[in-house]
């Protein structure tokens, strides 16, 4: 306590000593903080998106991963991921389509943007130049293979709410991306199917992480090309919600592989926006979609489907007897063909996924799709202005739905509903891919990952690590 007493004595002895004691200190800190926010302004263009009036683009982040498979994947090497960073400019100072990982603003009346693509003359290039020159190696499996019924497409016309996978699977494999000489490949496919997976009594659903694990490894043992990526330059494809614990006995797939998966969240651990592609679920019609019009549109807003979720529980709490907002559970009385065409806007509502096939049912009945799903990473959006042809309101505002939507004027409205018109081919599959459909949008949004800087793992680092 006296040499307590003998400080404060000596500080009030001495002031001008006693305010040079705190006044450098505080210095300091300011100045610090001075520094800190100089550097962040002068190289935010690194760490943030840059929206431009046409086009979305953004520096992707660097990507370290170790997590092993079975051995000799233990000492696989590191990506340090850099999405098209060297091959991304025109020589004329634009930026060729990079990710941006928004989502778009909930509509507040007077949003609608009037560009569907964020760029579309860069994305036709682009576009061309992917036909021209993307290659992509398969791992080779013969017809005599055990599992060929696994990683073999399927020799019948998919089926079902989960065909957008086996439609691709078909698809590519007829196409002119696949090469059989890998030194000339960009990207490598893993050709398993987890739907396929599921429906093999062989393997089923508690059977897949192993099946895939072996897979991994055994690929990594007879060939040399996952191991000098640690899988970087791989991808697979899956449109079921298993697809997510496919890859628990195999994280490297997980982390490093670029995942084509329909069950794609920015709240999911396993999904990283800027590496893995979001797959459209869509319900498979070969028909062409119907000539429409916006006069007999006379419901507000429509939905059905199971309650499988608060958010859809929520919906139906507020809306299920609302006589403009059609929302309902259980079977419907009505076609649900008539009643996407007599709706003005149709809701894609957040069930055990964030993704449902909803919205490529909206856009193929020229319905405008309301979007409630928080964190769900749209398909196509490196090239789609989503904000053109939908409406994204958060999960917590279905109170407020009847209003946002009535907010929209008719003109834009009318706006957004041939803007639906114009996007739909994107989301449609076809036996025989038909340009810009979504097979060879899938495949765009892939040649955009193709690039990557490999750094060698060394063994004195994996050690430690």
């Amino acid at each position: 306590m006296a040499n307590n007493s003998s400080l404060i004595l000596y500080f009030s002895r001495n002031r001008g000593l006693f305010k040079t004691f705190f006044f450098i200190p505080t210095t300091l800190a300011l100045l610090s903080t001075f520094f800190i926010l100089f550097y962040i302004s002068t190289t935010s263009h690194l760490f943030f998106n840059h929206h431009q009036r046409h086009h979305r683009h953004k520096l992707t982040p660097f990507i370290l991963k170790n997590n092993p498979l079975p051995p000799p994947l233990k000492s696989s090497p590191v990506l340090v991921s850099l999405l098209n960073v060297s091959n991304n400019s025109h020589g004329d100072g634009r930026v060729r389509n990079q990710r941006s990982v928004n989502v778009p603003m909930e509509a507040n009346g007077n949003s609608v943007n009037k560009e569907v693509f964020h760029d579309r003359d860069i994305f036709l290039e682009d576009y061309k130049q992917m036909n021209r020159s993307f290659r992509v190696y398969v791992y080779p499996h013969r017809r005599n293979d055990p599992f060929a019924n696994v990683l073999l497409p399927v020799d019948f016309e998919p089926r079902g709410n989960y065909a957008s996978e086996s439609y691709f699977k078909k698809a590519f494999m007829k196409s002119h991306f696949v090469t059989k000489d890998p030194s000339k490949a960009d990207l490598f496919f893993l050709p398993f199917s987890i739907a396929r997976m599921r429906h093999d009594r062989r393997i089923g659903t508690e059977g897949i992480p192993d099946f895939i694990s072996h897979y991994i490894f055994n690929i990594s043992q007879k060939y040399p090309y996952w191991n000098r990526t640690g899988g970087a330059d791989h991808f697979y494809v899956a449109c079921h919600s298993i697809g997510r614990s496919a890859m628990q006995k195999a994280w490297e797939v997980k982390l490093n592989a670029i995942q084509v998966v329909c069950s794609s969240s920015y709240f999911i651990s396993g999904h990283i926006a800027h590496k893995d592609v979001s797959l459209p679920q869509i319900w498979p019609r070969q028909e062409d979609p119907p000539k429409l019009g916006s006069s007999k549109r006379n419901k507000l807003a429509f939905f059905a489907g199971a309650v499988n979720s608060p958010v859809r529980e929520k919906l139906l709490q507020v809306w299920r007897n609302d006589s403009e907002i059609y929302a309902h559970s259980g079977r419907l009385k009505t076609p649900y063909a008539d009643e996407l065409l007599g709706s003005k806007f149709c809701l894609h509502v957040k069930g055990f996924e964030v993704n449902t096939a909803r919205i490529a049912d909206s856009l193929y009945y020229g319905c405008v799709p309301v979007i409630i799903a928080n964190h769900y990473d749209l398909p196509f959006a490196d090239v789609l202005n989503w904000k053109s042809f939908s409406i994204v309101v958060a999960t917590l505002d279905i109170p407020l739905l009847k209003k946002i939507l009535k907010g929209i004027s008719s003109e834009e409205y009318l706006l957004l509903q041939s803007y639906v018109l114009k996007v739909r081919k994107h989301f449609q599959w076809h036996v025989f891919p038909s340009d810009y459909d979504a097979f060879y949008m899938v495949m765009y949004e892939l040649w955009l990952r193709r690039s990557s800087v490999r750094v060698q793992w060394s063994t004195s680092l994996d050690s430690n690590w």
